[in-house]
């Protein structure tokens, strides 16, 4: 009985011990091992963190001139448990933030660690909130986003959001270097959750966002937005784009979509459409916003037949000297497709059939070349794909199946109409035709640089060498070149400077509303090309040629441009009339 009573005493000791090991082993883990982690968790129950926004990275052009920085401005918030009067808060912040006391009480009642009142507010009205010292009231520096010209490259550079995100253009697509990283400020707090007046604050320093170098051109950015702005007012257009590019290497100098709007005030809509609902205001933001350039397709017309003639010389379908007749139309299976010029241009060769943008003769061109031709010289011209640009939002083309195109297609193909690309799809395609053969990529970005001036990372853009040949190119150059110092493009024509281009005067869908869009793509020097424009005017009232209202605006653009761009004179009057 003795032992068997010593037994549960040893057995009750054994487990105490053992029970007190463990213990001590858990307490020692826990101590020793993760210490680290449970001081953080207390120290996370007694701080209150605060954001420090980061400033946000410059935008420049291509000359270091500064399209979009930064203004110092406040963010207001309140904490629950720190306001000690909040009938008076509410009175104060809704007086100088002029907001309505409603919308502020929701925020000061509601029993959150923390609430964001107003962001963006101004240094004066800032400072006046700091002077009445409101328990519970927090001020908080924040940046606001500027644009120093307002809407100048507004489709261009987009804007950012009220966390100062970017959410269309530029902004959006270069967010993740543009946007910094925030720093934090660590309070003490007692059990409550009210700050220890006096205590230690731990405060992480944000770091500034990279800037932005472009190739966007300030002093030529505004010029083309003039001639556009000019030539919508005479022609009581719908809307004027134009693109600037080096064909060579794909740098934008300049895009405009007249109208622009205010960089400074995106959200901003007219008295009569404000009062739309809400949906309905939507729709007229996201039009005003649109970049037309790269976020819409169009039938190009007659600039198209650079592809047309590209692909005949390409796959030797025709040479510059064929003979053609052109009576003013062409049979094709049961249709009858006419000439711009009913009367007929008779017979001409292939250069003057380029020199007169004569549709039958590009017709027959086409059926030379053929469905398999024509889609492979369309393929090797990009055509089927997206330029790949720096920007959001860019549409692809639409384009008959292949299998679909009868005689029909091909031969409306063949002169721009029946499919649909963008501006900016058609400007890469000529800039091959002309530049020796090579695909480039449009784009505006250059380098990042960080804010301390430390780190720089230059962007690089695929180029597809040789999609056609060198031969090919050389003769598209001296095809366009006559069309401006010759044929349809005269109006164009600098002295001194030569120029090759293409004129279009496209007919809107569907057909017969009288909705055009006129169009000019030109290009200098013509035998080296280094600048290359497209202009197209939507919907001008009147006359509405491309070759007479739209190359004339190309033409003042170059006037200046030209020079500005270092292009110098490559000809006299004398040796060009020999």
């Amino acid at each position: 009985m003795k032992t068997i009573y010593k037994k549960k005493i040893l057995g009750i000791v054994l487990l105490f011990f053992l029970g007190f090991g463990i213990v001590t082993a858990r307490l020692g883990y826990v101590m020793i091992v993760q210490a680290d982690k449970y001081l953080t968790l207390a120290k996370e129950l007694h701080q209150r963190e605060r954001e420090i926004k980061a400033p946000r990275g410059n935008i420049y052009d291509r000359n270091g001139v500064k399209i979009a920085s930064n203004k110092a401005v406040y963010s207001i918030s309140v904490i629950y448990s720190q306001m000690t009067d909040k009938k008076k808060v509410v009175d104060i912040l809704s007086q100088e933030l002029e907001i309505d006391k409603e919308e502020i009480e929701k925020k000061v009642y509601k029993n959150s660690v923390r609430e964001k009142i107003k962001s963006n507010v101004e240094k004066n009205a800032a400072d006046k909130i700091r002077k009445y010292k409101l328990d519970g009231v927090k001020v908080d520096e924040d940046y606001k986003r500027v644009y120093p010209y307002d809407s100048l490259a507004s489709k261009v550079l987009g804007f950012t959001g009220g966390d100062n995100q970017g959410i269309v253009g530029l902004e959006v697509a270069y967010d993740k270097y543009l946007k910094g990283k925030s720093g934090r400020i660590l309070t003490l707090t007692d059990g409550k959750g009210i700050e220890i007046e006096g205590a230690y604050e731990e405060r992480d320093e944000p770091v500034a966002g990279n800037d932005l170098y472009t190739s966007l051109d300030v002093n030529l950015q505004n010029y083309i937005t003039q001639a556009c702005m000019k030539v919508k007012k005479e022609k009581k257009a719908k809307q004027v784009s134009m693109i600037l590019l080096n064909p060579q290497n794909g740098e934008i100098y300049a895009m405009a979509n007249v109208p622009e709007y205010n960089l400074n005030e995106p959200f901003r809509l007219s008295k009569k459409k404000s009062q739309a609902g809400s949906k309905k205001q939507q729709e007229f933001l996201n039009q005003k916003w649109r970049n037309t350039c790269l976020n819409d397709t169009y039938e190009p017309g007659s600039v198209f037949k650079i592809v047309t003639a590209t692909a005949g010389l390409e796959l030797n379908k025709v040479k510059v000297n064929d003979h053609f007749n052109c009576p003013g139309f062409r049979i094709v299976e049961d249709r009858k497709i006419r000439c711009h010029k009913t009367t007929g241009h008779g017979s001409e060769t292939f250069k003057e059939g380029v020199m007169n943008s004569c549709n039958p003769v590009f017709m027959e061109v086409g059926a030379r070349v053929g469905v398999d031709g024509m889609y492979n010289t369309f393929k090797k011209l990009g055509l089927f794909e997206k330029t790949g640009i720096d920007l959001p939002g860019e549409a692809g083309s639409i384009m008959h199946k292949k299998k679909n195109v009868k005689a029909v297609e091909l031969a409306t193909m063949s002169f721009g109409q029946s499919i649909q690309i963008t501006p900016l799809q058609l400007l890469r395609a000529a800039s091959a035709a002309v530049n020796g053969g090579n695909l480039i990529t449009p784009h505006f970005g250059v380098k990042t640089v960080s804010s301390d001036g430390k780190k720089e990372k230059i962007f690089e853009y695929p180029v597809k060498k040789n999609v056609i040949r060198k031969e090919t190119s050389e003769t598209m150059r001296d095809l366009l070149e006559a069309v401006v110092s010759e044929g349809s493009g005269r109006n164009c024509r600098i002295e001194g400077f030569s120029i090759g281009g293409k004129t279009a005067t496209s007919e809107k869908l569907p057909r017969g509303t009288g909705k055009y869009i006129s169009s000019f793509l030109g290009f200098s020097k013509a035998q080296n090309p280094t600048v290359m424009g497209i202009v197209l005017i939507d919907e001008p009232v009147g006359t509405y040629y491309g070759g007479t209202i739209a190359a004339p605006v190309m033409k003042n653009v170059f006037q200046i441009a030209l020079p500005y761009l270092g292009i110098s004179k490559d000809y006299t009057v004398d040796k060009k009339s020999e």
